[in-house]
């Protein structure tokens, strides 16, 4: 079953079990999903449906560092809910070691020697670690690795 899929059957169940706060946020996620289709005259394929669920991810983290220095918990709450709900569509997180293990094969493969190697690593580790890792936290750790 792909993501899309998954997403739609899961707002069906939301709304038959009445469960209002859940149906909102993924109305908000098949929202964002489709204003990219239709935008980019495309079908997204799963690995897309990840990264427009990473960038909804992001927003709600943004607005709920700043609801927090606001003093308005109960909307850090709303937004603290909906990153729940998003982050049950991403894939299993990858540990810290095997992302380390991810960029010493990309490093090696890709003959990185310097900092200035700096993008071709990550052009080869990208497409393995979206979804399963923080890209600014695996960036800092390749930097780390080749001595940056």
């Amino acid at each position: 079953m792909s993501l899309k899929s998954r997403i739609t059957e899961d707002m069906k169940a939301a709304m038959r079990a009445k469960d209002a706060p859940r149906l909102g946020a993924i109305r908000l996620l098949q929202a964002a999903i489709k204003q990219r289709e239709v935008d980019e005259r495309i079908e997204l394929d799963d690995t897309q449906v990840i990264e427009a669920i990473e960038k909804m991810l992001k927003q709600r983290r943004d607005s709920i560092s700043q609801y927090e220095a606001a003093n308005r918990h109960d909307l850090a709450d709303v937004e603290k809910f909906e990153v729940a709900v998003l982050q049950s569509y991403l894939p299993q997180p990858l540990t810290e070691a095997e992302i380390v293990e991810l960029l010493d094969k990309a490093i090696a493969d890709t003959g990185a020697s310097g900092v200035k190697d700096m993008g071709k690593v990550v052009a080869a580790v990208k497409p393995q670690v979206v979804g399963r890792a923080d890209m600014g936290k695996v960036s800092g750790l390749i930097k780390a690795r080749l001595g940056g």
